[in-house]
């Protein structure tokens, strides 16, 4: 089937989403949809998927219009959507989801006819070899395997397009290398494949074409043979350095220090399993894993946000494990958090006040109960200069920024005190190619002045360009602790659970 999208513009108020976009995919094709997060990618998709009505513009199927009042309608069209978030039920088997929806029933009783939906289920594995079980329950599934039943579903109701949404952002190396084998193993079959993404090696060792887009238009289409400093190129506007420039670590003394910490969760669930691990001076441990896996915890613990069950933590040899979160901070931690809109940044505020959030009652911005407004917009005028935080007045709110410069707002308030230990959790999370690469460059500068790092990354691309040393983590547990240049599968297997000595 060809798809064709024709001038497709979607708004939200006075914000175009999508900005009079023109799109063909042909029959069998893997058309990489590249972009940074905000884009516009996902949002296109989901016009195409029924799930938005376009402002303007069409789809067309085999040059035909087509009208889709939702997602039931393009499903029937022939259209089927992976979504970055599975659509999926964790308590009920592959063969019950799979049927979700589409239940077929027998007899006069009008049973559902799981027998029916199995078969269906084992045809489509073995005919792509996605060697997953119709009885095995999702909940019970790693995320690989839970991301080919998403697939399953889609190829059951007869998809001729498939679009895949972010698919590789929860999965290993080794899950990513399957799943692309498995995009390509479609494609030859005649299915063609939308892959949203902003990751460039996965575009270039799968697609047939690449179609860019930036703020909402089409800014230009590229061959998988284009450098990947070309493609960085056309996502963000400008030259863009593709490599983390550093010199080799000159470590100090071990200034965190990490002994046998555990934590349980308010349902009696151990997150944290008697993690150990030292970070020195002037050097970045980087922490690997699928998120989930305890990493948010780790982090949280560290800064007193989350509650201990058992072992301790020490911050230049004093003991930061149960104190107050302010006093952790006055010790010398600086702290860049996952979800820098809930925890970083309170949107409603300047961005001269959020960019003293922890010293609000410290001098020079405090005298006693009362602050100075001056030295506050003197100094935040600095941080913004130094920062290159894109605003027109250090009065507007964090909340009018983009996400590169809210990040920005966070990396400047936490680098522009002393520090003793940086805990910075996916700092470059729905950053474009631009900001990501000033963020890698201020990190290393930290290391380099003789902070601890601990960076927390899902992008093993991030971790390998930024670490020193390397602590894979799975289910709560460090299983390793490696150097930078060790090859990606053995990363890849540590992260699905292997031992340092078993992956090797």
């Amino acid at each position: 089937m060809r798809l064709e999208l024709r001038g497709i513009t979607k708004r939200f108020g006075t914000f175009t989403a999508n900005d009079a976009i023109d799109l063909v995919v042909e029959p069998g094709q893997v058309h990489a949809l590249l972009g940074e997060n905000g884009a516009g990618k996902s949002t296109l998709m989901n016009v195409l998927f029924g799930l938005y009505d376009a402002d303007e513009g069409e789809v067309l199927l085999d040059g035909e219009p087509a009208d889709f009042e939702g997602p039931g309608d393009a499903m029937a069209a022939g259209i089927g959507m992976v979504h970055q978030h599975f659509m999926l039920v964790p308590p009920f088997t592959v063969a019950e989801n799979v049927m979700l929806g589409h239940e077929e029933v027998r007899g006069p009783a009008k049973l559902l006819d799981l027998d029916a939906a199995r078969a269906k289920v084992k045809e489509i594995s073995e005919r792509f070899n996605f060697a997953v079980d119709p009885d095995a329950v999702v909940e019970d599934l790693p995320v690989g395997a839970q991301q080919r039943v998403e697939i399953i579903k889609a190829l059951s109701r007869d998809a001729e397009v498939l679009i895949l949404d972010e698919p590789t952002a929860v999965l290993t190396p080794q899950e990513t290398d399957e799943l692309l084998a498995i995009v390509k193993d479609l494609s030859k079959a005649g299915t063609s494949v939308v892959l949203i993404t902003h990751k460039l090696r996965e575009v270039q060792a799968v697609a047939d074409t690449i179609t860019v887009i930036r703020r909402g238009k089409v800014v230009g289409q590229a061959e998988p043979t284009a450098s990947q400093e070309e493609l960085a190129s056309l996502m963000v506007g400008r030259d863009v350095s593709m490599t983390v420039d550093k010199d080799a670590a000159k470590p100090g003394a071990v200034m965190l220090s990490v002994r046998d910490l555990s934590v349980v969760d308010e349902l009696g669930i151990p997150r944290l399993k008697h993690v150990s691990f030292n970070v020195k001076a002037g050097e970045i441990l980087a922490i690997a894993g699928v998120q989930g896996n305890g990493q948010t915890e780790l982090t949280e613990a560290l800064l007193g946000s989350q509650p201990v069950t058992s072992g301790d933590a020490l911050l230049d040899g004093e003991f930061i494990t149960g104190k107050p979160i302010k006093d952790v901070l006055m010790a010398g931690l600086g702290f860049v958090p996952e979800d820098r809109t809930e925890d970083g940044l309170v949107a409603s505020m300047t961005i001269a006040n959020n960019l003293i959030l922890d010293l609000h009652d410290q001098p020079p911005y405090a005298s006693g109960m009362a602050l100075k407004p001056s030295v506050i917009d003197e100094e935040a005028a600095k941080h913004v200069e130094q920062f290159d935080i894109r605003t027109t007045s250090t009065e507007a709110t964090a909340g009018s920024l983009s996400g590169g410069n809210q990040q920005k707002v966070v990396l400047a308030r936490e680098l522009s005190r002393p520090l003793k230990l940086l805990i910075a959790s996916n700092p470059t999370r729905g950053l474009d190619v631009g900001s990501i690469e000033f963020v890698h460059k201020r990190i290393i500068e930290e290391r380099d002045n003789g902070t601890a790092v601990l960076i927390v990354s899902s992008e093993l691309d991030e971790v390998v360009a930024l670490a020193d040393r390397i602590a894979v983590m799975y289910h709560g547990e460090i299983v390793g602790i490696v150097p930078p240049d060790t090859d990606r599968d053995t990363l890849g297997l540590m992260m699905a659970g292997a031992k340092q000595e078993e992956a090797a």
